[in-house]
């Protein structure tokens, strides 16, 4: 069993593959749109 279970992931399977792919997929997108709707703001 590994630590990523502890803390604020307190779930099982939490350190999981998908999990990880998942939110890493939404934490990029959601960094990717914020940069895209800050250049269209500035530059258009």
């Amino acid at each position: 069993m590994s630590d990523f279970n502890r803390g604020i992931m307190k779930f099982k399977n939490a350190d999981s593959f998908v999990s990880i792919v998942l939110s890493s997929i939404v934490i990029l997108s959601a960094i990717g749109f914020l940069l895209w709707w800050g250049f269209q703001s500035a530059y258009v």
